[in-house]
């Protein structure tokens, strides 16, 4: 009975849409089933950070002069973007190369043939890069070198490890492991706590609601849009045997919907990516 009202709830009700901040605070929105028309699949654009289309920006200014007043405007056009250097100036965000450089740079040999990301491959797993703040003596300095601050996640250890590149110089400047510390979820970790949910008995209802929605089977993971952070027990009144551990593991609570259609209610399923299991909560 409890599986049939879940599921035709799912179906009648809205899911829930993530919003991550600063805190990684999860926070449910309700929404029309059938919200989200345009929305397409996550592919694991950063991070931390979620993905979106952007809209075109500006119009000619000159065409709706010359058509005369009361013409429409003319045609949207979208700016063409300046070619990216090598190297940011100052504050400017991290550049591609730069970003690529610093998360090589912050990879020690001897330590990455140990760890572990999110799939079991060898290697921790990256979670974000970020232009670091200057030092307090180099605020003013316009000649100040710019860091790149990189977060990984040893989950052969459950280990946060953060690192800080000088990019002018190429060295560590500062390295740091801690535990019991859960930034937000990479979308590379979502998505393996997508594959997980619908590898095992809970992905059922997952894929018969998707049955039941689209008349279609779900045999994949690209199927579905999806979102989702780090599940914070703290924050729960009852907390299941199998997601005490969350917290030291890395867990993550995700939400989804059909491409382009109705919402799948998965926010009481719970991954525990260390442990690579998966729990029914509520």
């Amino acid at each position: 009975m409890y599986e049939i009202v879940r599921r035709h709830l799912g179906k009648v009700v809205a899911g829930a849409a993530i919003a991550v901040t600063g805190t990684a605070v999860m926070v449910g929105i309700t929404l029309p089933g059938t919200a989200g028309a345009e929305d397409t699949a996550r592919t694991g654009a950063a991070a931390g950070r979620g993905a979106g289309s952007a809209a075109p920006e500006g119009t000619d200014g000159g065409t709706g002069a010359a058509e005369g007043a009361g013409s429409p405007p003319g045609p949207a056009t979208m700016a063409t973007a300046p070619p990216e250097g090598e190297k940011g100036v100052g504050t400017d965000p991290l550049t591609d190369d730069e970003l690529r450089r610093a998360a090589a740079l912050a990879l020690t040999p001897p330590a990455r043939a140990a760890q572990r990301d999110v799939e079991g491959a060898r290697g921790p797993q990256h979670l974000a890069t970020e232009l670091a703040d200057p030092r307090p003596e180099e605020i003013d300095d316009p000649a100040a070198p710019r860091r790149a601050e990189v977060r990984f996640y040893d989950y052969e250890r459950d280990e946060l490890i953060t690192r800080t590149i000088n990019l002018a110089t190429g060295k560590v400047e500062n390295a740091a492991v801690q535990r019991g510390v859960q930034p937000s979820a990479h979308p590379d970790e979502l998505r393996e706590a997508l594959e997980l949910i619908l590898a095992g008995k809970l992905g059922d209802g997952v894929r018969e609601d998707y049955k039941d929605a689209t008349g279609k089977p779900l045999t994949s993971a690209d199927q579905l849009w999806f979102n989702g952070d780090v599940y914070r027990p703290y924050r729960e009144a009852n907390v299941p045997a199998p997601l005490v551990k969350c917290g030291e593991h890395r867990c993550v609570r995700l939400v989804t919907k059909i491409l382009n259609g109705s919402w799948i209610d998965t926010r009481n399923l719970i991954v525990d990516l260390s442990a690579r299991t998966v729990t029914r909560v509520g």
